[in-house]
C-alpha cells in the first residue's frame, strides 16, 4: 500500500511537472479552472512544445505508458501531428540504461563476459524499447548477431504500475455506469499476463520461433532465427536484421519499394496470422517492423520483438471470420446476430434495431480509401451504439484490437488510397472456402485419418462394451426400481404401526380420563 501511494504520489508529480494536465485541459471548456491551476502552479517551465513534454513525461513515468504512448503513435487520424511526431520517438528511442548494466546482466545470464561469448560486441546499444535494449554482436563463426538484454528492476516497476491499474480499473467499474460493461478489471488482467511473459525473454525466443516455422515458405515475412546456446530468461541472441523501418517512407521509396503492395502485403500478413495460425505478433508499432533492401527479398516485411504474442482458438476464428466475411458483404444482419449468438449482446436485443445501428456506424465508410476515413468517429459512433446495446468487450480479443489499430495505422502511413475492404475481402472469402467448403472437409478428413486408422479396428470391441453397459444399466435400473416400490412398501407399513400406535396411546390416555371423572365414587 505504501509503495503503491509512492508510486502514485510520482505519477501525480510527473504530470504537474510537464504540465500534461494542462494538455488534458486544454479541449475541455473549463478555462477558469485551468486559469487557477496555472496560477497555483506558477513555477512551472512549460516553454518547450507540449508534444515534447508528454513523450517525456510517458519515459520517466516508465515502460507502462511507454507502450500507450507507442500505440497512440500509429493513430495520426486521432491526435494532432505535433504530438503524434513525438511520439513516435518512443517506438526505437527510448533512452538506453548504463551499457555496463548491460554487460553485467549477459555475464550473470549467460555465464561468461560477452568478450568471451562473441568474437565481437558492441557497447553502445542501437536501440532502446521500453522493457529491453538490443546491441549488435559477432559470433564465433563469424555471423552476425543482435543481442537483447531486460532492463534491470523491470519486474518490480511493473508490478507497482499495473496495482495502480487494477485500483483504477475498480473505481471505474464502480463509479462509471459503463465500467462492468467495458470488463475494466478483466482487460487490466490481460494486460497484467502479457506484460508479464514480456519480462521472460525466453518466452519471447519462443514466440519469435513459432513464428517464423509459420511463414517458413512465405515470400512475405522474415523472421530473424534464435541461437538457443546463447539464450536465457534476461538475454536472448538472434540473427541480425537488415533493413528500413516501415515508418521511413521516403528511403523506401529512394530504395525502389513498392509502398502499395507493401501495404497490401501488410493485410495479408495480419489475416493469415490470425485465421490460418490462429497465432499474431501483438506489438506491431513502426518500431518493431522493417522492410528488407536486399536484391533477393526486396520488399518483404521483418518482424522484430516478439514479446507479445496473441492466440485465437477455433470458436474465435470461427466467429470473427463470420463478422469480417458480413461486414465486407454489407450484411449487417447477420453481423447482428453473430453479436447476439455468441453472448457478446444480450439474448434479448431485436436484431433489426441492432441491425439497423451496425449500418449506420459502417455504411458510410465503405467504398473510400483510408485517407478519406475519420476512424476516430467510426470509433466514437461504434462505442456509442456499443453502450446502447449492452455489448460486452470480450478481454481475450483486446490484444487483436489492438493489433488492428497498429495495422490500420501502418496501411494509412504506407498507401493512403489503400482500399481495405476490397484488400481484405478475398483473403476471407477462400478462408471460408477451405474451412467450411467441401476443401475444408477434404483437409480435416486427412487430419484425422491418423486417429481414424487406430479406432476403426477397435470399433466391435467398444461396441461390445457399450451393449454391455447398456445391459448393466437395465438390470441395475430393475433393480432400482424393484428396491423403489420395496421402500415404499415399507414407508407405508411404517405409516400405519406409527399411525395405529399414536391412536391406540390416545384412546387410552381418553379411557382413563373417563374413568377418573365419571367412575370416581360420591362420598
Amino acid at each position: 500500500m505504501i509503495l503503491n501511494s509512492l508510486r502514485l504520489f510520482k505519477i501525480v508529480r510527473i504530470v504537474l511537472k510537464y504540465g500534461i494536465d494542462e494538455i488534458a485541459m486544454s479541449g475541455l471548456r473549463i478555462p477558469r479552472t485551468a486559469k487557477v491551476i496555472k496560477a497555483l502552479l506558477f513555477w512551472r517551465d512549460l516553454s518547450a512544445p507540449r508534444g515534447e513534454r508528454l513523450r517525456k513525461s510517458l519515459e520517466d513515468l516508465g515502460p507502462i505508458f511507454v507502450k500507450f504512448g507507442q500505440v497512440l503513435s500509429t493513430r495520426r487520424d486521432l491526435m494532432p501531428p505535433d504530438i503524434a511526431n513525438e511520439l513516435a520517438l518512443l517506438q526505437d528511442r527510448v533512452p538506453s540504461f548504463d551499457p555496463d548494466l548491460a554487460v553485467a546482466q549477459i555475464t550473470k545470464s549467460l555465464g561468461a563476459h560477452p568478450d568471451q561469448l562473441f568474437a565481437s560486441f558492441e557497447r553502445v546499444p542501437v536501440a532502446s524499447a521500453s522493457i529491453a535494449q538490443v546491441h549488435f554482436a559477432t559470433l564465433k563463426d563469424g555471423r552476425e548477431a543482435a543481442v537483447k538484454v531486460l532492463r534491470p528492476g523491470m519486474k518490480d516497476t511493473i508490478d507497482r504500475d499495473v496495482a495502480l491499474m487494477k485500483i483504477a480499473a475498480g473505481w471505474l467499474e464502480f463509479l462509471w455506469a459503463d465500467g462492468k460493461r467495458l470488463k475494466a478489471k478483466e482487460v487490466v488482467g490481460e494486460f497484467d499476463k502479457y506484460l508479464h511473459d514480456e519480462l521472460d525473454l525466453m518466452r519471447e525466443a519462443a514466440n519469435g520461433s513459432q513464428l517464423r516455422r509459420n511463414f517458413a515458405d512465405s515470400d512475405l515475412l522474415i523472421v530473424p532465427e534464435m541461437y538457443w546456446d546463447l539464450c536465457s530468461s534476461s538475454v536472448i541472441v538472434m540473427e541480425r536484421m537488415k533493413g528500413i523501418p516501415i515508418s521511413q517512407i521516403d528511403k523506401l521509396q529512394e530504395a525502389g519499394v513498392d509502398l502499395a503492395k507493401l501495404s497490401r502485403d501488410g493485410v495479408t500478413i495480419f489475416f493469415t496470422q490470425i485465421f490460418r495460425d490462429g497465432f499474431f505478433h501483438a506489438d506491431m508499432h513502426p518500431g518493431n517492423i522493417l522492410v528488407s533492401i536486399e536484391p533477393a527479398t526486396l520488399g518483404r516485411y521483418i518482424a522484430l520483438d516478439f514479446g507479445i504474442v496473441g492466440t485465437l482458438n477455433d470458436y474465435d476464428k470461427d466467429y470473427l471470420s463470420q463478422n469480417f466475411l458480413a461486414f465486407f458483404q454489407r450484411d449487417y444482419k447477420r453481423v447482428a446476430e453473430a453479436h447476439i449468438e455468441s453472448g457478446w449482446a444480450p439474448k434479448e436485443t431485436r436484431v433489426d434495431e441492432l441491425e439497423a445501428a451496425v449500418r449506420a456506424c459502417c455504411e458510410p465508410i465503405f467504398d473510400r480509401p483510408l485517407k478519406d476515413i475519420s476512424f476516430g468517429q467510426v470509433l466514437l459512433r461504434l462505442f456509442q451504439t456499443s453502450r446502447r446495446f449492452n455489448v460486452e468487450v470480450q478481454p481475450q480479443l483486446v490484444l487483436l484490437q489492438k493489433t488492428l489499430l497498429n495495422i490500420e495505422g501502418l496501411g494509412r502511413q504506407l498507401d493512403p488510397d489503400l482500399d481495405l475492404w476490397k484488400t481484405a475481402k478475398p483473403y476471407l472469402e477462400r478462408w471460408m472456402s477451405e474451412q467450411v467448403g467441401w476443401r475444408g472437409l477434404i483437409d480435416k478428413l486427412k487430419a484425422e485419418a491418423p486417429r481414424y486408422s487406430n479406432i476403426f479396428p477397435q470399433l466391435p470391441r467398444l461396441a461390445h462394451q457399450a451393449l454391455s453397459r447398456a445391459a448393466e444399466g437395465k438390470n441395475n435400473d430393475a433393480l432400482l426400481v424393484s428396491l423403489i416400490a420395496e421402500q415404499r412398501a415399507t414407508n407405508s407399513l411404517l405409516r400405519t404401526i406409527v399411525y395405529f400406535g399414536i391412536g391406540l396411546v390416545a384412546g387410552v390416555i381418553l379411557a382413563f380420563s373417563y374413568v377418573n371423572f365419571f367412575m370416581v365414587p360420591v362420598v
